[in-house]
């Protein structure tokens, strides 16, 4: 009977060897899934560390990119501004030009009918002339007052 019992425990010592090689088995294949987990955890984790990293970059890139067009935007409406001052100095230097020189036609015309006036008005003794035509035709007077064409530019 010694002999009976001896392989009964072989048998359960095998049993309990398979179980527990088994049990470690299943230990290890659970520790093998946690880590592969655990490696899918912290792969999603430091991508999205990455990904709001880019994103805190692109934000910072774009708020430097709007201050610049700013900058960009505000030295154009300068320069926009400062050439519509010169341009507004320079209309208005010329319509002084053009008014003083009308002035001067003007003062020149005048000045001219008034000396053919002294120079040909009548003694009081003198005939009339027959027509004022002979005065336009021979020196050229014009009987009326010259006329002006003003031109007005508004800026």
């Amino acid at each position: 009977m010694a002999e009976t019992v001896q392989p009964d425990r072989d048998r359960d010592r095998d049993r309990r060897d398979r179980e527990r090689q088994r049990k470690m088995l299943l230990a290890k294949q659970r520790q093998q899934k946690m880590v592969l987990a655990a490696g899918c955890i912290q792969a999603w984790w430091r991508g999205l560390l990455v990904r709001r990293t880019l994103l805190v970059a692109a934000l910072r890139a774009w708020m430097i990119q709007c201050w610049w067009r700013t900058v960009l935007q505000r030295k154009r409406q300068q320069r926009r501004l400062k050439l519509l001052r010169l341009y507004v100095v320079q209309e208005q230097a010329a319509v002084k030009v053009q008014s003083w020189v009308r002035m001067c036609r003007c003062r020149q015309c005048y000045c001219q009918i008034c000396d053919t006036v002294c120079v040909f008005q009548p003694h009081k003794d003198t005939p009339p002339f027959q027509s004022s035509d002979f005065l336009q035709v021979q020196y050229g007077v014009p009987p009326k007052q010259p006329e002006f064409h003003i031109e007005i530019v508004s800026v």
